[in-house]
């Protein structure tokens, strides 16, 4: 028999396999008492008999993370926090930094054209970022012994979709900040949030009903589940599907918004 548990909900799964635990020893004791009593009744006249009767036990295995090892499951949601402070402050920084010491002048009357502007300044980090994505997973595998049971490359391929968010991002805060200070507790005050509601540390079903909707509305609540699909289930495009696209369009969207504002603030 097979008695599958949903541990999302810490607290109701331990009861559940609690109750499901005892069910099954006082079958097992009952049982066990059925066999005794046959084996006594059935027995030949004189002969001794064997009390050693076969007996149900409970073993209890946990899917994806056998061991019950809270790295595995902590580790690959570092990459996504690392990308989005990253690439979300520097891109903020470095186009306020034009600003704050008066050089964004010196650039508008060149021939740059802001969309030509705005690529030299994201392009970089988004380099950035996908240079730590190798990294953490390098940490994560060599050091941590993380496993990686998906495809590498299809977990590239999601940290680009993402970076559009955080770049669109950070180049939005830089065109409502006018100093370093104000684009740093800009990204402080977006991502913090962002942090909270990702899933990283609390499990969003256990959050209150309406936050978990107000989840949806935060681009890399989708990002952590497809590295945790990548890394602990293998998951492929065929399961990851529905939050690639959701990234994407949030991805399209943020980007293509900042990139108006930040030429408009230009001309």
């Amino acid at each position: 028999m097979q008695i599958l548990i949903d541990g999302t909900n810490s607290n109701t799964a331990s009861l559940v396999a609690s109750y499901a635990g005892e069910i099954i020893a006082e079958y097992s004791v009952d049982l066990m008492e059925r066999q005794q009593s046959v084996k006594i009744l059935t027995r030949s006249p004189g002969s001794p008999v064997s009390m050693a009767v076969p007996q149900v036990t409970a073993r209890s295995r946990v899917w994806f993370n056998p061991d019950l090892y809270s790295r595995n499951y902590f580790v690959p949601g570092v990459i996504a926090n690392i990308i989005m402070m990253v690439t979300l402050m520097l891109t903020a920084l470095s186009i306020v930094r034009e600003k704050e010491i008066g050089t964004m002048e010196q650039l508008m009357v060149t021939p740059v054209r802001p969309i030509e502007l705005m690529l030299g300044k994201t392009l970089p980090f988004a380099l950035v970022g996908l240079l730590d994505v190798v990294l953490v997973t390098a940490v994560a595998l060599l050091v941590f012994h993380i496993p990686l049971h998906g495809s590498f490359l299809l977990l590239l391929f999601c940290a680009v979709l993402f970076l559009m968010t955080s770049l669109g991002a950070g180049l939005f805060l830089s065109t409502i900040s006018q100093t370093q200070q104000q684009a740093m507790m800009g990204s402080f005050f977006f991502s913090t949030p962002a942090f909270m509601l990702s899933g990283f540390a609390f499990p969003i079903r256990n959050m209150p009903v309406v936050v978990q909707y107000l989840t949806y509305l935060n681009p890399i609540r989708y990002f952590i589940e497809i590295v945790r699909g990548i890394f602990l289930k293998g998951a492929g495009v065929g399961v990851l599907w529905p939050q690639m696209a959701a990234m994407a369009v949030y991805g399209i969207t943020v980007l293509s918004l900042s990139a108006m504002r930040f030429q408009k603030k230009l001309d």
